[in-house]
């Protein structure tokens, strides 16, 4: 069961729940509030879960973009090596192959700039999704739960583990996101010196 499913319980719960004649009071059943806040204390480590394996799936696709980057770099200066004869022929191949080293070059600023992209929105939707997940547990327990007095400490203790569950996500993203802008920098900066000696 997700968290959205047990809010929703608990919102057709205080809609349906009964009021006090007269007054703005409504009668739950405590045992009934106490169970979905323990669901929701179990389920909230699922959709961090998830969140992480967002993460992890943007970290793949850059090790796979640099992979790839290097292997058509290292075939280019292969096919390049390979040409040693310095008659017309030979000259006309060595301008063929800095024609195709500079279109793999190319090739690789467009994969590098297009998986900094993909991670990016990768990122930005784990952090929306996260962020979403949070404002929404922390409004809908916050209208539902205000009223109710007799769960007021459940209700605490719920929001004090969602806020420090929040605030542990977002330095996890921004801890991620500074390792991935140092491992681009890097290879960056190692292209460049290798574009250098060539």
């Amino acid at each position: 069961m997700s968290v959205r499913d047990t809010l929703d319980k608990l919102e057709n719960m205080v809609v349906g729940a009964s009021h006090f004649p007269f007054t703005e009071k409504t009668l739950i059943n405590d045992n009934e509030l106490i169970h979905y806040v323990d669901e929701l204390r179990n389920d909230l480590p699922k959709e961090l879960n998830r969140a992480d394996e967002i993460m992890r799936n943007r970290e793949q696709i850059l090790e796979d973009a640099r992979k790839e980057a290097e292997q058509i770099k290292r075939d280019a200066k292969e096919y390049a090596e390979r040409i040693t004869d310095e008659n017309e022929i030979v000259q006309q191949a060595k301008e063929k192959a800095k024609t195709i080293l500079q279109q793999t070059q190319q090739q690789e600023r467009e994969i590098m700039e297009r998986t900094q992209q993909n991670a990016t929105q990768l990122q930005n939707d784990a952090d929306a999704y996260a962020n979403q997940v949070f404002e929404q547990l922390i409004a809908h327990v916050t209208g539902t739960f205000q009223g109710v007095r007799q769960a007021e400490q459940g209700l605490q203790q719920a929001l004090n583990v969602l806020q420090q569950a929040k605030a542990q996500m977002n330095q996890q993203a921004a801890r991620q996101a500074q390792q991935a802008a140092a491992v681009t920098a890097a290879s960056a900066t190692q292209l460049a010196e290798q574009q250098e000696n060539e």
